[in-house]
């Protein structure tokens, strides 16, 4: 079992994260600001493929689309990984958390090389290639999240969990007051599954949140448009948001498991005394 004073250590690390993410860059609020000129430049064809991802988006959080990744490869990992034999998610919950840091951060690391290598690709074409890009790195992003719940020892097929995927999709792109608005409302995930089912009635909103996710492109994927030079954009943006997304995803979800550890330890200590 974790030790509580590893756990206390990880969930303050956690916290000066939450912390740091109350500021933007003066770049990306400048990022946000060229939709509109940006929707009179899109062609059509864009503009459905956008409308396309948003149905997909939609189709994920009710069925669990068509982003669910090999579950079985991962488990087999994890279980190399920490020793401790695993057969189901469930099982994951109870290896230590030092482990899933570990697999959750090479997860990130080689998901960032991935992106970097298929934004220059889908660059070189400029805005034809677009098309391909958008609802590439979309799935991209929901198969990391995925396994990073996985990693963590939560089920991506429960539809809580999905939601609970969205969300730090939605997270990684807003702005302060969204940042501020998600992190409250995810602050009682870990508390009793009650508190957290109004989740499901806040998404019926689902659409904002891929128009939100949009916004993650900016300039950078106006840029991307131009041929060849957008292979630098591409790759650069694409690594951007990939990390941004792991790197949410892993402090969010490692966050749950911190507390629902801590309230094991707690457990524990109270049958002993």
């Amino acid at each position: 079992m974790d030790k509580r004073d590893q756990l206390h250590e990880q969930l303050h690390l956690i916290q000066e994260w939450e912390k740091d993410q109350k500021g933007l860059w003066f770049w990306e609020k400048l990022g946000r600001l060229p939709f509109k000129l940006l929707d009179k430049m899109t062609p059509k064809f864009i503009q459905n493929k956008i409308g396309i991802l948003v149905s997909e988006l939609g189709s994920y959080v009710q069925t669990g689309g068509q982003y669910l990744i090999q579950e079985q490869a991962l488990l087999k990992k994890i279980e190399n990984k920490s020793g401790n034999e695993i057969e189901n998610i469930a099982d994951v919950g109870n290896i230590p958390l030092q482990d899933m840091i570990d697999l959750s951060d090479e997860l990130q690391m080689n998901r960032v090389k991935l992106a970097t290598i298929q934004g220059a690709s889908t660059g070189i074409g400029g805005i034809f290639t677009l098309v391909i890009d958008i609802p590439v790195i979309l799935g991209m992003a929901l198969k990391t999240l995925q396994e990073i719940a996985i990693i963590h020892g939560y089920d991506p097929k429960d539809k809580q969990e999905r939601i609970f995927i969205v969300k730090c999709l939605q997270f990684a792109s807003c702005d302060i007051v969204g940042k501020e608005a998600i992190l409250k409302e995810l602050a009682t995930k870990h508390e009793e599954k009650e508190e957290s089912e109004s989740m499901i009635s806040q998404l019926e909103g689902w659409r904002e949140v891929v128009f939100t996710y949009r916004d993650q492109f900016g300039w950078k994927k106006l840029f991307q448009m131009i041929p060849i030079a957008g292979m630098v954009f591409g790759a650069y943006a694409n690594r951007g948001m990939i990390n941004d997304v792991a790197e949410a995803g892993n402090m969010l979800y490692r966050k749950r498991r911190i507390m629902e550890k801590l309230k094991e330890v707690d457990s524990s200590e109270d049958i002993l005394a």
